[in-house]
């Protein structure tokens, strides 16, 4: 810590305990804090693309995460450095708004800062290499829109959405079913999307799993499953046009609020007592009964002489059944969530064609399908697969491909993946550094170079030769003028990206690059770093 003195010569202290407290300033905080963000893309950038490794993270606990998501790696990694956890919010906002997108995002702001490094070192200012990289983003984001195709879809022919799905779907370890995936994150959203709005919500989407099966056995369900089963065994297991009473009140007798005591002398005070219990019970049930309900769905337990008595009316009940789960099942059925017994009518019930009780393979395991209810607006996607990890993983897949069909939903335009829309905004921004005078052409031309890095890790996770491949592909682009040609990462022998049916939503490249900038100038900007000894 550099020390300041009077003009006697005499050091006084400026910063509390400033002895215990380490400091890096001018070019030497930016370089350590470049080199920590670097360290934190270079992690990412091998589980780039659909050639990309998976990573395996062990919590604290010891359980186990394999993922190849970049926002969750990032999430379950646990980073102590104050600049490398700006990457991980940088994912985790890509993660946020976009949904897909969460690797590349980190890897982008991971070339841009090694490119700055470079800039630096040659005694270039900090804010104009911010600002250069600022124009050049701005020229980025224009040039995607210039290249972006429209993709037009309806209801009956949704094939642009469900290719676009199968390249976010491509990079994860679910590829090799990739395409029913698709199709029910897909069909999925168009079930719950707002056409005219262009919106969808993504919470009338539940994503269930359970272990067993194998993942070619997931299956969209419109409806709800929940993971409960009847509370007597001998209940009816299929009850077909089910009007659904929907309680968040116990099968108890009401507990007085103040503390009492019940002095019982005879055996004849029990009885009456024991008969009050019953009654209670009784009305509760008949009160079920009499607006119409053929099956309680309840928040809380029951008593055994509740559930005995349901059992003896022919009313099927469920019970412990969660609070979002509840919520669900009121959109789904159209029904309404009813706080006391007394409030119980008609009206307030919900509706579903079938309400019927699935098990498991051998374990006994048993959950409950709510089907074609009134309010078709909630659906389930029920994921199978051999262990707990790879459900966890085709469930965050899934996520990604149903938030890509909702951004095209929201906004149809795409550009072409692969690195074709880098290495085409790359050449862009290089011919549009000529137009400025001043250092800023060097930031420009650096961010142009940074703008290769993705496709290069394409292409070095995919085993070719990275710089003979990206120069190739560079050229072709420059010689027929055609944006669509990109990294062949699964070797098939054309470069065309159109041909491949490698497409991404186009906001999510904005996006992209966007978040990338922002970070980066948010890190060059940091001159001087002030930090406990002992962190």
């Amino acid at each position: 810590m550099a020390l300041a003195f009077d003009e006697f010569g005499r050091p006084f202290i400026i910063i509390k305990e400033q002895d215990q407290k380490t400091r890096l300033r001018g070019l030497d905080a930016q370089k350590a804090n470049i080199s920590a963000a670097k360290a934190v893309a270079r992690i990412l950038r091998t589980s780039l693309g659909p050639k990309g490794m998976d990573k395996m993270l062990q919590s604290p606990d010891g359980d186990v995460t394999i993922t190849n998501d970049g926002a969750t790696i990032l999430e379950q990694m646990d980073v102590d450095n104050q600049i490398a956890k700006l990457m991980v919010e940088l994912s985790r906002s890509q993660d946020y708004e976009i949904g897909d997108g969460t690797t590349g995002v980190v890897v982008m702001a991971g070339a841009l800062l090694e490119q700055a490094e470079h800039l630096l070192e040659r005694g270039i200012h900090a804010i104009r290499i911010a600002e250069g990289y600022e124009m050049a983003s701005r020229i980025a984001v224009e040039h995607l829109e210039t290249i972006a195709n429209k993709f037009e879809f309806s209801l009956t022919n949704a094939d642009p959405l469900i290719l676009t799905c199968m390249t976010t779907l491509s990079s994860k370890i679910v590829n090799r079913c990739k395409r029913s995936l698709a199709e029910i994150a897909v069909k999925a959203v168009m079930a719950v999307a707002d056409l005219e709005r262009k919106d969808v919500n993504l919470e009338l989407i539940k994503v269930e799993g359970k272990v067993g099966g194998k993942l070619e056995d997931t299956e969209l369900i419109y409806g709800i499953v929940v993971d409960k089963d009847m509370s007597h065994p001998q209940m009816p297991k299929h009850i077909e046009d089910a009007k659904i009473a929907i309680l968040t009140c116990p099968f108890e007798p009401p507990k007085p609020k103040t503390k009492h005591k019940v002095d019982i002398d005879t055996v004849e005070k029990f009885q009456t007592l024991r008969q009050q219990e019953q009654k209670y019970f009784d009305d509760m049930v008949q009160k079920c009964k009499d607006v119409g309900a053929t099956l309680v769905i309840c928040q809380w337990g029951f008593d055994d002489e509740a559930n005995h008595l349901l059992m003896h009316r022919n009313l099927p009940a469920v019970r412990w059944v969660g609070g979002v789960e509840l919520e669900l099942i009121a959109i789904a059925t159209g029904g309404r969530i009813v706080p006391r017994f007394q409030e119980l009518t008609p009206e307030k019930l919900g509706k579903a064609g079938l309400v019927r009780e699935k098990s498991f393979g051998t374990t006994k395991d048993k959950m409950l399908y709510i089907e074609h209810c009134a309010n078709s607006r909630a659906v389930t996607i029920f994921v199978r697969g051999g262990n707990k990890m790879i459900i966890e993983e085709t469930k965050r897949s899934i996520h990604d491909a149903l938030c890509v069909a909702r951004n095209l939903i929201r906004n149809n335009s795409v550009v072409y993946g692969g690195g074709a829309a880098e290495i085409s905004c790359s050449l862009a921004v290089e011919a549009a550094a000529d137009r400025y005078p001043g250092v800023e052409q060097y930031a420009i031309r650096a961010f142009a170079d940074a703008l290769d890095s993705i496709p290069m890790a394409l292409a070095e996770n995919s085993g070719l030769q990275p710089i003979e491949t990206l120069s190739a592909v560079k050229s072709q682009q420059i010689k027929e003028s055609n944006p669509f040609c990109g990294i062949d990462c699964n070797d098939i022998g054309t470069n065309d990206m159109c041909e491949q049916n490698v497409f991404e939503a186009l906001i999510g490249k904005q996006q992209q690059i966007l978040l990338a900038t922002q970070v980066v100038k948010m890190i060059l900007k940091i001159d001087d770093v002030i930090s406990s000894s002992d962190y």
